[in-house]
């Protein structure tokens, strides 16, 4: 049977008994009242019928197990929503929801928990508005997750989440900030257009995209790049828009819908991916697309010290001014040279032998180097440290 209501005013009490009951629920455009809280069908003061109620209880938790779907369209729920465990005891009570939850276009004017929650079916939360806190902490979304044009004016709490399948926060809003620390991203995920109010970055610290070599985390961190931006913190915003342009990267190389092409198509996409090596090596590997300064320095280090060990050995032809005879450099006499040669000062005492063809291609290639790798330093240095 379904429980069916449409522009009411509902007594949250009657919705649990219906819950309890197994009844489907359907309320479209309702206002519930009172607490919307699981817990009571714990508490012997309720006067809960719960004989039909799927309830397993250990010693230390208790399991409630709902087979049933939800559907709250368009709801105002007045007071507290509570499909999890109460604060002072976080491992008292899980609750799993076998079907398809909706809550599209609801808004949540007290605090709403759904934490230690499993969603079997799709958890939707599309168009909501969270006026407090919303605690999603330790979810397992089994299936796709939902929570496009959402608007958390309190705090939203993601942390520990698995999100199975899709997770989509599209164009959603979190207004006094987000937590998303270990929170495993095992599927596709989508971030674009979401933003920040009040300056507030979010948290994330051992966040984990499964999907990280198909590019699938860009989104979140240009995310994380915006609000940190706004809100002044700009090594953050640097090291957000260094992951963003590898995920950028990665996303380019394999393309949209990769893991649904055939083999032949998916061999094809891969050669023509090859045109993106210049981009790895240059910009990421060495330039850290600006973000890794010290990179440059060490590129540079190192093809000063080869080329200086090419200079002092046997194979190379350097002459002194006014000496004709070629000598073998020592190794501080073969550094001074690959130094001044790197940083085109070329004072003139030390030259490559005319008609030495190895020792001027050196040259030629490392002073090219020096000019390249000097200007890469000196624009990701005055990137990193002039932005704001």
């Amino acid at each position: 049977m379904t429980y069916q209501r449409e522009n009411q005013r509902v007594p949250a009490t009657e919705i649990l008994q219906m819950i309890a009951d197994g009844h489907e629920i359907k309320l479209i455009k309702c206002t519930v009242s009172g607490d919307l809280d699981v817990n009571r069908f714990l508490v012997k003061d309720e006067n809960f019928n719960t004989s039909g109620l799927d309830i397993d209880i250990k010693a230390e938790k208790t399991t409630l197990v709902f087979p049933q779907a939800m559907e709250f369209n368009s709801c105002i729920f007045e007071d507290k929503v509570f499909f999890a465990p109460p604060w002072e005891q976080p491992v008292q009570l899980e609750v799993v929801f076998k079907s398809d939850i909706i809550f599209n276009m609801s808004v949540f004017r007290e605090q709403s928990r759904f934490s230690k929650a499993t969603f079997c079916g799709t958890a939707g939360f599309d168009g909501c508005t969270f006026e407090r806190i919303s605690v999603f902490r330790d979810v397992q979304f089994k299936t796709r997750a939902m929570f496009r044009t959402v608007l958390f004016n309190g705090y939203g709490l993601f942390n520990g989440a698995v999100f199975s399948e899709e997770a989509s926060f599209t164009n959603t809003c979190f207004g006094k900030g987000g937590n998303f620390t270990n929170v495993r991203f095992q599927g596709k995920s989508n971030f674009s257009g979401v933003y920040a109010k009040s300056k507030s970055v979010p948290v994330y610290e051992s966040v984990f995209f499964a999907r990280h070599r198909f590019g699938d985390d860009e989104t979140f961190w240009r995310f994380i790049k915006q609000a940190s931006q706004e809100a002044g913190y700009y090594q953050l915003t640097g090291e957000s828009f260094f992951n963003e342009r590898c995920a950028h990267l990665c996303r380019k190389f394999y393309g949209p819908d990769y893991e649904g092409l055939s083999l032949p198509k998916k061999i094809g996409r891969l050669i023509w991916g090859i045109r993106l090596l210049p981009e790895l090596i240059f910009g990421r590997i060495l330039f850290g697309y600006g973000e890794r300064p010290i990179r440059v320095l060490a590129a540079g280090a190192i093809i000063i010290l080869v080329c200086a060990f090419y200079y002092a050995g046997n194979k190379a032809a350097v002459l002194s001014r006014g000496d004709p005879i070629i000598h073998n450099l020592n190794f501080m006499d073969g550094l001074y040279f690959s130094t001044i040669t790197f940083t085109t000062l070329g004072f003139g005492d030390l030259y490559p032998a005319p008609g030495h063809l190895p020792t001027r291609c050196v040259a030629m290639i490392e002073a090219l180097s020096g000019a390249c790798l000097m200007a890469l330093f000196v624009v990701g240095l005055s990137k990193r440290y002039s932005r704001g």
